[in-house]
């Protein structure tokens, strides 16, 4: 199969799973696996990370004007009752501090859980069944917290600290940990949602940013992983517009039906998946 139909199928799945609580992580590396892509592969696996700015994009370009609308009020919100630790900007920022400590000293073993299907496998079942039951407890209680301008620092650390889980275990998804966490923590499902995807986005930039200059950067102590070729850029820009435009379908489906039906059937399908990787991962696509 070509590398570029490789790219087009990777950039479809990575739109279709970015933002719903399935982890787009654990699809990405399905998929390789199915197209006999290596695991262990470097620019393969930088790729998969790259290609995520692109839905990241694309959810920015949705939520502009909510964006806009909280660099307007920055810092004393749009009620004016906010101040500089206590806007949404600032408590996104603090989230994404607690997100980003403990991926970063804990990288090796993201890294190594990546290579392993069986341990993506784990934490989708496991993270399916977590989300099943916090979103029914959630369900029959009243949330404390329905507006994002009414976050406190406590909830915004905690949301931060439990999306470091997504990235320490490849399969536990960004969305489920932000959503799930926010839940816990007293947030109703669009304010859970909404935060999630604020924090969504300057984690995936920052990612974004250190997976190139970290694989293709030759001056920082050892020899580059990634020796990018113009095929290997031309399949990169593939996969991140293919991911864009697949992502803009589906940001506002997700947005409605959340707000309808809540994550039942995410949950379930995490689980099955899961569940049948781990009963057949390893014979018909390897380990």
């Amino acid at each position: 199969m070509s590398v570029y139909i490789q790219s087009i199928i990777l950039g479809i799945v990575e739109g279709l799973t970015e933002f719903l609580p399935v982890s787009s992580t654990a699809h990405l590396r399905i998929t390789q696996a199915l197209m006999h892509i290596s695991l262990d592969d470097a620019y393969w696996s930088m790729y998969s990370v790259v290609i995520q700015s692109g839905a990241i994009l694309a959810l920015a370009i949705l939520f502009l004007g909510r964006i806009v609308g909280f660099v307007r009020t920055f810092p004393k919100g749009d009620r004016g009752d906010r101040n500089w630790l206590t806007h949404p900007i600032s408590f996104t920022l603090i989230a994404f501090a607690f997100t980003s400590a403990p991926s970063l000293l804990l990288r090796k073993l993201s890294e190594e859980n990546l290579k392993h299907l069986d341990r993506i496998a784990w934490a989708l079942l496991i993270g399916g069944i977590v989300m099943w039951i916090i979103d029914a407890w959630a369900a029959r209680r009243k949330a404390i917290t329905t507006h994002v301008e009414d976050m406190s620092l406590p909830q915004a650390i905690w949301v931060g600290l439990c999306q470091a889980l997504s990235a320490i275990f490849p399969g536990t998804s960004r969305s489920m940990s932000t959503i799930a966490a926010g839940q816990v923590a007293g947030l109703d499902r669009p304010t859970a949602l909404e935060f999630s995807f604020l924090l969504c986005i300057p984690t995936m930039i920052a990612a974004t940013c250190y997976d190139l200059f970290k694989e293709i950067h030759p001056s920082q102590g050892a020899a580059a992983h990634v020796v990018m070729t113009t095929e290997n850029w031309i399949v990169l820009l593939i996969g991140f517009v293919v991911s864009f435009i697949v992502a803009l379908g589906v940001v506002e489906w997700f947005l409605h039906w959340v707000r309808k039906h809540g994550f039942t059937i995410f949950a379930i399908y995490r689980i099955i998946l899961g569940a049948a990787l781990l009963l057949w991962g390893a014979k018909y696509i390897g380990s």
